[in-house]
């Protein structure tokens, strides 16, 4: 059987149930304070539009980065920019209370190749053609 996801001893349904003060009480309190402050006009019209469109697949391009994952957000696909290009992230269970941003990585790992013409001395006088 598998085990079966819950989140501070609460399983999908009941998070699903909650109200947004009711999430505040289990989150961290970082993410507390940014929920307690409220959403910004960018954050609640995706907010919106995440509940519109629920249980459609649709992927929803969004650069709100600082967006605390809520449980009202469940099963929503997502396209977060990182700055180049669209990356999906799938909104589950272990997602919430983090932020959209911390799934979709900004920078890339450094891959170095061969040295580039005239990067080393023994480089400086080779023949370009």
């Amino acid at each position: 059987m598998a085990k079966k996801f819950m989140y501070r001893g609460l399983d999908e349904e009941q998070l699903k149930a909650l109200s947004l003060t009711d999430f505040m009480k289990i989150v961290p309190s970082r993410q507390r304070r940014a929920l307690k402050r409220g959403f910004m006009a960018p954050q609640k019209t995706l907010l919106e539009t995440i509940k519109h469109t629920a249980g459609s697949g649709k992927f929803l391009k969004t650069h709100e980065r600082n967006l605390v994952i809520i449980p009202q957000m469940l099963g929503a696909k997502l396209g977060v920019f990182n700055g180049k290009d669209w990356v999906q992230v799938d909104v589950t269970p272990a997602t919430l209370g983090h932020r959209i941003g911390e799934f979709a990585m900004t920078r890339k790992r450094v891959k170095h190749s061969a040295p580039g013409i005239g990067a080393s001395r023994s480089s400086k006088h080779t023949a370009v053609k």
